[in-house]
């Protein structure tokens, strides 16, 4: 098997490189972003707080069946209503608010390049990428299962441009055994990026090896590492009101080590959601608060955002919808419960387009949108999401990275100087005149406005005469482009001969098979 970061492995299956638009140059004020809009409100605040008793007494009354014993004994230690016969877990609102009390309003996410820190609170904006989609989809290879060297192009891709905040399993590395599967996939982020790796929750053993290996890659002692969140997981409830074993465990495993989690029901209304945006949020708000309050007992103090994923189904076929505008109505009032349990609060960009077209585009302009106007602090699988999250597609990463540096350039202050009134060039263009050689648009013409990487400005005639070329195909051109000019970030020799060492001795011992 190729080592992720060979030659060999980052070609993969490519053919050689065609004349393409060149990678987009760093933009470092997309690094740290923060939104300078009021978010959107879809429910008054009456209704809010009506919307968070209701949710108090479904844990109160219902409960949530909790598949861990581990973590039933802790719910019981904490004076949770347990019976064990069930599995039912029913949480006091007491108990909820005394542990809502302790959570943490503002943390930081911390890289080993300090200049990439990504920070949670109520004004920041992060984003990542696509994360867990079993296949991989491009205009020369199409649909396939997805492979170590496909992960590793990931990994590349979210490096390659900063306005992807942290990194995350861009694609199921099929081809990789699922003992040693988690080693090979951290072991790639942390040697071809320096931006905050991603580790699946899926069991004890395997939380257990990763966690090693970021503390090795970062240089902290086990004491530091619990006292520096610098890895992030999600933590799936199964809704209705189910928390299985690997999720509760790792909701533990997380709080214990002081790592970040971000705690996502998946609500689909009409499915395994009440049919109303109203319900399904109800029931997500729930289940947020169970797994928090979980977390909180384990380590008061423990970081966790609040993560919402509730959209609407095809009430005609029971497929999953997305960029609905159920789905933005959804996410603006998630926000809202986020905000008013005083949690950064986590959001999606999806699509249910099988294919990098029309559609994947609005479906994912609905998202985007209805998570940055919702006060959106982290925002997941915010590139290279297709096919209800089947797929990780290559040419809609960059189509997405487009709109998201967009969006980045839209978050930047409005410069409103005596100066940027242009009054001089006004003047100076007099009447009927145009403004392209004043001195106030030389001055400014190189970086006025933001350069595009897909979209091509040309007219009908230029265009056509380069190849009449799609924004797909265009930006297929710009993934190999950045991919064969990538050069992975320095790491220390030691550091990576460490890192090497840990994954081949754990390799040789079997790994960690998957909780069940």
């Amino acid at each position: 098997m190729s080592e992720p970061g060979s030659d060999a492995s980052r070609r993969g299956r490519r053919r050689p490189v065609v004349p393409s638009a060149p990678a987009h140059p760093r933009a470092e004020r997309y690094r740290q972003l923060r939104m300078p809009y009021t978010p959107w409100r879809v429910m008054s605040e009456d209704r809010v707080e009506a919307l968070h008793r209701a949710a108090l007494g479904i844990l109160e009354v219902e409960g949530v069946r909790v598949l861990s014993s581990a973590a039933r004994a802790r719910y019981r230690a904490a004076g949770a209503l347990v019976d064990e016969g069930s599995g039912l877990v029913r949480l006091d609102r007491g108990l909820v608010a005394e542990c809502l009390a302790q959570a943490p309003r503002t943390f930081t996410l911390h890289s080993r390049n300090p200049a990439r820190h990504v920070a949670l609170d109520n004004t920041a904006v992060s984003f990542g990428p696509v994360s867990g989609a079993p296949n991989v989809m491009d205009l020369e290879g199409g649909r396939r299962a997805g492979t170590l060297v496909d992960y590793a192009n990931g990994v590349r891709l979210c490096q390659a441009f900063d306005v992807m905040h942290v990194l995350g399993a861009f694609t199921e590395p099929q081809d990789v055994p699922v003992q040693v599967r988690q080693l090979e996939m951290v072991h790639a982020q942390l040697t071809l990026s320096d931006k905050i790796p991603h580790v699946y929750s899926r069991g004890s053993a395997q939380i257990a090896d990763c966690f090693e290996q970021i503390r090795i890659a970062y240089g902290l002692s086990p004491e530091q590492f619990r006292d520096t969140p610098c890895t992030y997981t999600i933590i799936n409830t199964n809704s209705p009101r189910v928390l299985d074993a690997p999720m509760a465990d790792g909701i533990v495993d997380f709080a214990l080590a002081g790592q970040v989690q971000m705690i996502t029901p998946f609500t689909l209304a009409g499915a395994m959601a009440p049919v109303t945006i109203a319900g399904a949020l109800t029931l997500a708000h729930a289940e947020t608060l169970a797994g928090l309050t979980l977390a909180q007992i384990a380590r008061p103090g423990a970081p966790v955002v609040y993560g919402s994923f509730t959209s609407n189904v095809d009430m005609k076929s029971g497929s999953p919808a997305f960029g609905t505008p159920e789905y933005v109505k959804a996410q603006i009032g998630a926000g809202q419960m986020a905000r008013h349990v005083g949690l950064p609060w986590r959001s999606s960009n999806a699509t249910a387009s099988n294919s990098p077209d029309a559609q994947c585009a609005y479906e994912s302009q609905m998202s985007l949108w209805g998570a940055l106007v919702g006060g959106a602090n982290f925002v997941l699988h915010a590139a290279g999401w297709l096919e209800s999250g089947l797929s990780a597609s290559y040419e809609k990463f960059i189509l997405d990275i487009e709109q998201l540096q967009m969006l980045a350039e839209v978050m930047q202050p409005l410069g409103v100087t005596d100066d940027d009134f242009g009054l001089d060039a006004i003047s100076e263009a007099g009447p009927a005149g145009h403004f392209f050689g004043t001195q106030h648009t030389m001055a400014r013409y190189r970086d006025a406005f933001y350069a595009p990487i897909v979209s091509d400005w040309r007219n009908y005639g230029a265009w056509s005469g380069d190849g009449a070329r799609s924004a797909t195909e265009r930006a297929a051109g710009v993934w190999r482009a950045t991919l064969d000019s990538f050069e992975a970030p320095a790491l220390d020799p030691a550091v990576a001969e460490a890192l090497e060492a840990f994954r081949r001795r754990r390799s040789e011992e079997g790994g960690a098979p998957p909780a069940g």
